[in-house]
This record gives C-alpha cells, sequence and structure tokens, in this order.
C-alpha cells in the first residue's frame, strides 16, 4: 500500500463523509471530522497526492473530491481487515473466557470431591456429596465455536456461573462472522431467562432471525432446555465406601454388596438426596427405614443442606452404622457447611 497513515485517515474521512452526503467533500469539511488537527492548506496537499495516486477524483463543477474506484478499493480492502481482526479478537476473547469457566468447573468438581475425602476421612463412614444446583435456573451467557469437523461446542453459563458444555453437529463447517452473529442474536435474546420464560414464540422469532441457521438455532435451544431443567440429573460424588464395611453388622456379602452398590447407583443416591425435607435447611438424621431407600434399612444417614453464592445449594451426607457416632458426625457437616462457601467463592 502507498499511502501512509495520515493519507489513509484523510482518505477514510473523504469516503465516509461521502457516503453520507453524496456530495464531494471539501479540505474545510475533512478538517473538522480527523482527528490529525490539520490545517486546512495540508489536508488540500493531502488531498491533491491523494488525487494524483488515483485514489479520488474532482469533479468539473466542484472544487470538493470524490472517491475513484480505486479508492473504494483500498477503502473496503483495509475495512475488511479491520472486521477480520475484530472477529478474530472477539473469538480469542470468546475462547478465553470458555477456558477460564471451563477451569472454574474443574475446580469446582475437585473441590467437592475433596470434600467427600475429608469427610469420609474424619468421620471412618461413607461420605457423599451433590454438585450445587438451583431450582430456579437462569442462563447468564451461551458462546459457540466452532471445533473440529462439522461440530459446534455450545458452552452455556448458568445462574451460580454454573457451565454446561454440548457438542452439536451441523452441515458444513460455520465461518467465524457466522457464528459471531449466532452468539450476538443468542445472548441478546435468552440471556437472564428462565426455563418458563422460553416460549414457542420466542423459539419462532429466534429460529426466523437465524435464518439458514434456523436448525442449529433449535439444537441450542434443546440444549438450553436441558441445561436449566430441573429435572435434569445432578452429579454426585462418594467417597470412604469401604469405611463402612469395617463395621461387622454390615460387612456380610449380602448387605455389603447392597450398600456398595447403593452408593455407586447415583440416581439412588439423587432420589434420597432431593427428597429430602425442603423446609428443614439445617442438619437432617435419617436411621434405619426412615431412609427410605431398602440398601441402607441397617445403616443411618446424616444430610445436610449447604448454600454458596447466588442461590446454589447442595446437598452432602455421612452414611454408616446405626451405631455410629452421630455428635461427630453432625459437628463435621456443621463445619464444612461453613467452610464450604469460603472455598467456592476462594476459586470462583
Amino acid at each position: 500500500m502507498d499511502l501512509d497513515e495520515r493519507k489513509m485517515k484523510i482518505l477514510q474521512a473523504i469516503i465516509r463523509t461521502y457516503l453520507e452526503t453524496g456530495e464531494p467533500v471539501g479540505s474545510r469539511t475533512i478538517s473538522k471530522y480527523t482527528d490529525l488537527n490539520l490545517s486546512s492548506a495540508t489536508i488540500r496537499n493531502e488531498m491533491a497526492d491523494l488525487e494524483e495516486l488515483g485514489y479520488i477524483l474532482q469533479p468539473h463543477t466542484s472544487a470538493g473530491r470524490i472517491p475513484s474506484d480505486k479508492g473504494y478499493r483500498i477503502y473496503v480492502d483495509e475495512m475488511m481487515r479491520e472486521r477480520e481482526e475484530s472477529l478474530n479478537n472477539r473469538e480469542k476473547k470468546l475462547d478465553e473466557m470458555q477456558n477460564i469457566l471451563l477451569e472454574k468447573v474443574d475446580r469446582v468438581e475437585t473441590l467437592l470431591q475433596n470434600v467427600t475425602r475429608a469427610v469420609a476421612d474424619n468421620t471412618k463412614y461413607a461420605a457423599m456429596i451433590s454438585t450445587p444446583h438451583m431450582h430456579d435456573n437462569r442462563l447468564k451467557f451461551i458462546q459457540l465455536s466452532s471445533v473440529e469437523g462439522e461440530k459446534i461446542l455450545c458452552v452455556m453459563v448458568l445462574e451460580g456461573n454454573i457451565v454446561k458444555n454440548k457438542i452439536l453437529k451441523v452441515e458444513g463447517q460455520l465461518d467465524n462472522e457466522t457464528i459471531l452473529k449466532l452468539n450476538i442474536l443468542l445472548n441478546s435474546t435468552l440471556n437472564g431467562l428462565t426455563l418458563e420464560q422460553i416460549h414457542m414464540g420466542l423459539v419462532a422469532k429466534l429460529t426466523g432471525q437465524a435464518g439458514e441457521q434456523s436448525e442449529l438455532i433449535k439444537a441450542v435451544l434443546d440444549a438450553v432446555v436441558e441445561a436449566i431443567s430441573p429435572e435434569e440429573d445432578m452429579r454426585i460424588y462418594t467417597s470412604g465406601a469401604t469405611n463402612i464395611l469395617k463395621y461387622p453388622e454390615l460387612n456380610d456379602s449380602e448387605r455389603a454388596s447392597l450398600l456398595i452398590g447403593a452408593l455407586e447407583e447415583k440416581q439412588m443416591l439423587t432420589n434420597f438426596l432431593t427428597n429430602g425435607d425442603e423446609e428443614n435447611k439445617g442438619i437432617q438424621i435419617y436411621i434405619g427405614d426412615e431412609t427410605l431407600v431398602q440398601s441402607m434399612k441397617d445403616c443411618s444417614v446424616v444430610t445436610a443442606t449447604y448454600e454458596l453464592e447466588d442461590g446454589l445449594k447442595g446437598t452432602i451426607g455421612v452414611i454408616g452404622p446405626k451405631r455410629m457416632d452421630y455428635e461427630k458426625v453432625v459437628e463435621t457437616l456443621r463445619s464444612v457447611k461453613e467452610q464450604l462457601d469460603d472455598a467456592y467463592r476462594r476459586i470462583t
């Protein structure tokens, strides 16, 4: 390119002004709109150079100048280059945000796994903990990113900075500009909505605005509904299953097999943890048949609801023989409840 920065800025100012007014542009007009702080005489000299180089023309009936085809071409090429850089920077920032959020998820899961191990080690019983969740999930942020082949990674951030991922298949690879437009469309429409607020009218509006990518938008909406649905299975982490087998009343082969099976059956534990007394947010103790889990009828289970920032809640529990040290278990769970929120804040 044979233009220095000053000539390029003057050419851009001429073209933008001409596009707005449709009138030939003079040096005095340019002096008002550029950030060069140049006199009209200096701008006239630069405009003369631009005319000699073929980037602008002077109509016979006017002292002003208009862009030539060559001028339009360099303007458009520069505009597209800047836009491409902007898109790349935006994608880079989105990728960086995604990586940070995914790292946070990993840290939260590690925290919960560490908590269950610590509780099991401290009490010498089995421990379990559910991942934090909300009864009224809202979507905070959504990002689509192209991955290998004809696939799109859909990252959804829910209230409480809970991150959910979904791989979606598409027909043909999408360019960065299309993905960026879809991200803007999705975030401007869906941010802050709950499951109940994503109605058929909204779906129709989104798919209509998406045009050729309507099928992808439908797949994204299905993923969002699945992510924020309260029926979605929570994750359960367990530790110390072998601890309770040290007690003679629980270590015969049949009881041991049933008990280990129960601790490995995540759906059963999920049902147990979510069917507790919602009004009672303190420590709850279930003895024998009170657990409503047949394989735990010879055990006692002590649970506590922990609460994190932004209304996130989960349950932590200890499973042991009926003759467990209740005082120690209750004290341990109370301590964990108090420390868990601080630990969560530090890693998020």
